[in-house]
């Protein structure tokens, strides 16, 4: 059984900063790639940013690419998303997803943190 844990989200002024992280714990077989995305109400969910675990190449969105930054520690299989210049329309609920190839293809998400912008 594998477990995702996010935290980092909370309610932040426009401007501000946040840090998510997102630890997987349990039977984990190799990680490729660990990613965000995010679900505003009304909205489908979206890739926000992604990161491989072999070469750590990363993938943005466009609306938050420059903004925000996404990391990993593979010893760890934690990996992080750091938001600044935050603006309302960041404004979701954000959900960590990790993935791999072996044994087969599969894929987990977490339960997800509430990012909310405003002031």
């Amino acid at each position: 059984q594998v477990q995702v844990v996010e935290s980092g989200g909370g309610l932040v002024q426009p401007g501000g900063s946040l840090r998510l992280s997102c630890a997987a714990s349990g039977t984990v077989f190799s990680i490729n790639a660990m990613g965000w995305y995010r679900q505003a109400p009304g909205k489908q969910r979206e890739l926000v940013a992604d990161i491989t675990s072999t070469d750590r190449s990363t993938n943005y969105a466009d609306s938050v690419q420059g903004r925000f930054a996404i990391s990993r520690e593979n010893a760890k299989n934690t990996v992080y998303l750091q938001m600044d210049g935050l603006k309302p329309e960041d404004t979701a609920v954000y959900y960590c997803n990790i993935r791999g190839l072996w044994p087969y293809e599969w894929q987990y998400w977490g339960q997800g943190t509430q990012v909310t912008v405003s002031s």
